[in-house]
This record gives structure tokens, C-alpha cells and sequence, in this order.
């Protein structure tokens, strides 16, 4: 059993993307810390997948704590509870990776774009990125990584999903200045663009509507729809030694959509 084990915070980590790669990474030796903001038996079930993938491994151990993304105000004490269970369950004050990959979608033509649908999209995937991992510095090790989770939509429009996609556009350039100030502790930041994957994101569509799955595949080189699988390996490996040497960039994993 590793005497210091790298630890992992996974932001939206109960389901989806997140999920995979919580297990991904607990199959790699690594401890995780996943959040949840709605169901905490999901995120609990992720907890049991993770100790029993450690278990056939090197004895992993793994929590679930709540967090909401929308809460700006919640990130403080959300920050205090996260020291307190690296404390508790590793007796320690720091961890190693963040995976910033909490996410919500409300999707709109431009024209019926909600203040309230933008706020809450820009809460969750610029503002909560922004100033949970600036309070979370403190405890990230030197040496660490981050990955902050954007979308192929970066690169190719697609109608609807304005609001959203240009918080993701925000995520890439702020990747960049952070690879920047905090190249010095020797933490990499990186951002990841997933193209169309079949959960349950975008109401499920990728995962189950027909005629979805059959357009994304129309137009993907690979010739068919990504699955979380093609996406938590991935993560996972950016959080590797082999991946040492990688900063600033945003990384497209979408199988060749729209090329």
C-alpha cells in the first residue's frame, strides 16, 4: 500500500464523465474525492465502485462530498470541508489533482437566452472554476495538476448552445493564464474538449435519441458517437508522470467531429 497516495478532487464526480473517471483513476492507484450536487446514493455508489477497483489494487479509499456549482457563495465552506476530509480520511492537508468538470446545460436559441439561464451557466462553468480552485490552492501540492473540462463546441458551432459553449471558450483562455501563475509551484493546467459523449448531459440526447446518434456519427471521422470510456482514460493519463511536461493547452477528444 502507497505510503502517501495521490489524491484526486473530481467536481460533478457521480455520474457522467466524472464518474468514469473517478474509476479510471482509483484503477491506477490513485485516491478520489468526488462531489455530487442532487444524488448523494450516486455518488456514494461511485465511492463503493472506486474502494472495490482499489481493493483488487492497493487498498484505495474514496469520499463523496456535496457541492454545488450554481453556490458561489458556498465555496468557502465547501474548501473548509474538503480540508477537513483529507484530515479525516488521509491525515493530511494537501492533495494532488483537480478535475474541474461539474457542468449544466440550458439549451436556447441566442435570441431566447434566459439572464437566469446565462447566470447559472456562467456560475457553473466560469465563475465556480474560477474561485473554487483559487481557494482550493492552498491545499493543492506543488507539483499538482489541473484539468478544467471545456467542449468541442469551442471549435464548431452548433445551434442552441451559445450561452454554454462561450463559458466554455472562457474556461480555455483562463486554462492558459493559469498554466501561466502556476507554473512557478510546478502545477500543469490543462483543459480537455469532449465532442458529443452518450450520457445522460444535453437531457440524455447523445445517449438516446436516434436520430442524435445518428447525425453525430454522420459527421465524427471515427464513425460513431464517443462513450464516457473514450474520456476518463484520458483524464486519467493527464494526471500521470507521462504528462509531465504538458501545460496551457486544450486538448479536443471528440473522435474528429466537424474536421
Amino acid at each position: 500500500m502507497s505510503i502517501n497516495p495521490k489524491i484526486a478532487l473530481i467536481t460533478g464526480g457521480s455520474r457522467g464523465l466524472g464518474r468514469n473517471t473517478a474509476l479510471h483513476l482509483a484503477r491506477r492507484g490513485v485516491d478520489v474525492i468526488v462531489t455530487y450536487q442532487t444524488s448523494e446514493a450516486a455518488a456514494q455508489a461511485v465511492v463503493e465502485e472506486c474502494l472495490a477497483v482499489g481493493r483488487k489494487a492497493v487498498g484505495r479509499k474514496a469520499v463523496a462530498l456535496h457541492y454545488d456549482a450554481n453556490h458561489i457563495a458556498g465555496i468557502d465552506e465547501f474548501a473548509a470541508v474538503v480540508q477537513q476530509a483529507l484530515a479525516t480520511t488521509w491525515n493530511t492537508d494537501q492533495f494532488d489533482f483537480l478535475v474541474n468538470n461539474a457542468g449544466a446545460h440550458a439549451p436556447a436559441p441566442f435570441g431566447e437566452i434566459t439572464e437566469a439561464d446565462f447566470d447559472r451557466l456562467s456560475n457553473v462553468h466560469f465563475k465556480s472554476v474560477v474561485f473554487l480552485t483559487q481557494k482550493l490552492l492552498p491545499l493543492l501540492r506543488d507539483g499538482g495538476r489541473i484539468v478544467n473540462v471545456s467542449t468541442s463546441m469551442t471549435r464548431h458551432a452548433n445551434a442552441g448552445s451559445a450561452a454554454y459553449a462561450s463559458m466554455k471558450g472562457a474556461i480555455e483562455v483562463l486554462t492558459r493564464f493559469m498554466a501561466v501563475e502556476l507554473g512557478p509551484r510546478g502545477i500543469s493546467v490543462n483543459a480537455i474538449a469532449p465532442g458529443p459523449v452518450a450520457t445522460d448531459f444535453f437531457g440524455g440526447a447523445v445517449r438516446d435519441i436516434p436520430q442524435v446518434q445518428e447525425f453525430v456519427t454522420a459527421n465524427t471521422a471515427l464513425g460513431r458517437t464517443g462513450v464516457p470510456d473514450d474520456i476518463g482514460p484520458f483524464i486519467a493519463s493527464l494526471l500521470s508522470d507521462d504528462s509531465r511536461w504538458l501545460s496551457g493547452q486544450r486538448l479536443e477528444i471528440s473522435g474528429g467531429i466537424f474536421l
